[in-house]
């Protein structure tokens, strides 16, 4: 594997529940990136949106943009309408270098709603597959000309959640469309991340790096929780520090070539941010050395 080490600053402050870390700076979060050892970071709501702005804000402190999250709605706009919506975010991907575009459909879903239990996800029709695996090809595709590859995010209380759901959406869609990896949130729905790795190891183009606490993650189940309340009560944590086997995830990965960035939804009070970046850190980098002899 070649890969470059990121870090997501959902570790720092989370995007769902803006409460949770909004006391840390993103001076704060980058620092301290960049001390663990990251070589560049994801985007979140604290950063500039403007493309000078956050290049001399990386470059401070030696970081790369590696991508960031956009919250599509393909089966409510089409995509035409959804390109013209994601423009200002492809623009600003594109003039830091970023080479994949992390994407989710976002349509009805309840992963942002902590009173919305996770059984309320929306789940599609043969029909709503159908369109919208045609409309994210020709968003993929659009993208793909101009240099920033799609990387399709498979996320709790979506409509693409399970491990069927997957497999339904790589089936719809033409080789445009490349597939974000999340160990974490295939554990969380009851994939097997090695399994998806070994499936669609020519197609995932980004990898998203985090472990599940199982206890936590049997109560969050059978409870039947809302997927911020699971955050809330620590589902999530650095890969080594649950209960993901990460060495036939890199294992299966193989030829990999890009970015894994290592995240862990947790709220930062329970959860110091620096010590678990660099337990984070240590623990990928020793991962992805033993699954390589």
């Amino acid at each position: 594997m070649k890969v470059r080490l990121g870090a997501n600053p959902i570790i720092w402050s989370n995007d769902d529940l803006r409460e949770l870390g909004a006391d840390i700076t993103l001076e704060t979060c980058l620092d301290q990136a960049r001390a663990v050892g990251f070589e560049g970071m994801e985007l979140g709501h604290k950063f500039p949106r403007e493309p000078r702005a956050l290049a001399a804000l990386l470059d401070r402190f030696g970081l790369r943009c590696v991508s960031g999250w956009y919250s599509a709605e393909l089966l409510v706009w089409g995509a035409r309408e959804e390109l013209t919506r994601l423009r200002p975010h492809l623009e600003l991907l594109k003039a830091m270098g970023s080479p994949v575009l992390v994407f989710a459909e976002v349509s009805h879903a309840v992963h942002g709603d902590i009173r919305r239990p996770l059984s309320e996800r929306p789940v599609l029709t043969a029909r709503d597959w159908r369109e919208l695996g045609q409309r994210l090809t020709e968003v993929a595709a659009a993208t793909e000309a101009e240099g920033v590859r799609l990387a399709y995010h498979h996320h709790m209380g979506t409509v693409v959640q399970s491990e069927a759901d997957i497999d339904a959406l790589m089936a719809a869609t033409g080789p445009e469309v490349g597939l974000l990896l999340d160990t974490g949130h295939a554990a969380f729905a009851g994939a097997s991340p090695a399994a998806l790795a070994r499936r669609y190891a020519p197609r995932i183009v980004h990898v998203h790096a985090k472990d599940v606490r199982s206890e936590v993650l049997e109560q969050a189940r059978g409870g039947n929780w809302s997927f911020l309340r699971a955050v809330l009560a620590g589902v999530f944590t650095v890969p080594g520090d649950g209960s993901v086997a990460f060495g036939p995830v890199f294992a299966e990965l193989g030829d990999y070539s890009g970015w894994v960035v290592l995240e862990a939804e947790q709220d930062p009070k329970a959860a110091d941010p620096l010590t678990y970046a660099a337990l984070g850190y240590r623990n990928l980098k020793r991962l992805m050395a033993e699954s390589a002899r």
